[in-house]
């Protein structure tokens, strides 16, 4: 199976679409999940931190891309190395039944928190989180992110409260991009 001649490189925010899974798509999951495990260790091995995995689209439009990152921000030969490593073992492994282009990426400026160590890690970022159930009749909380305590992530919100949300309860929480506005101190309260 050929996934492209060179790599791809995706630069762009957050992508719309998502892969829904249905009963029928249960081994997309078990591919995507080996997936994640090469390019946990191709990451690694290059000193890189593995964000995220994604299958995207259906058909000839489908896109299997992998996010990377580490402290000092990723290069182009970031993503052009891991591309190439991951390229030549998904040839050699052949697992993914279907045809698709190959992309490595940086997470980008609004990147996603997926991992608890996210949330220490870009305390006192600007955040947006969307949680999966309405809380006092808020789903969606924007705010300075104060950490995590526990399993509870701290944000001083934009109106001023300092609220505590359940790991669990979040669906989704991505940084915010301002640009030129400066940022708010932290507030420990």
């Amino acid at each position: 199976m050929a996934v492209g001649g060179s790599p791809l490189f995706y630069c762009g925010g957050q992508p719309k679409l998502r892969w829904r899974q249905t009963a029928g798509e249960i081994l997309h999951m078990d591919w995507l999940e080996r997936v994640r495990d090469i390019a946990e260790r191709v990451a690694t091995s290059e000193g890189l931190e593995l964000v995220d995995v994604e299958f995207l689209g259906r058909g000839p439009a489908a896109v299997l891309r992998i996010y990377i990152d580490k402290p000092q921000g990723i290069t182009i030969a970031d993503c052009e190395n891991v591309s190439r490593q991951m390229s030549a073992i998904l040839d050699v492994e052949d697992f993914i039944s279907r045809s698709y282009t190959l992309e490595v990426s940086s997470p980008g400026l609004d990147r996603k928190l997926l991992k608890p160590t996210d949330y220490q890690r870009f305390a006192g970022k600007l955040v947006k989180i969307v949680l999966k159930v309405p809380r006092q009749g808020l789903r969606r909380y924007r705010g300075w992110l104060l950490g995590l305590e526990g399993d509870m992530v701290r944000l001083d919100t934009d109106n001023g409260e300092v609220v505590q949300i359940n790991l669990g309860d979040i669906e989704k929480a991505n940084l915010v991009v301002e640009f030129g506005k400066p940022a708010k101190p932290n507030k420990r309260s």
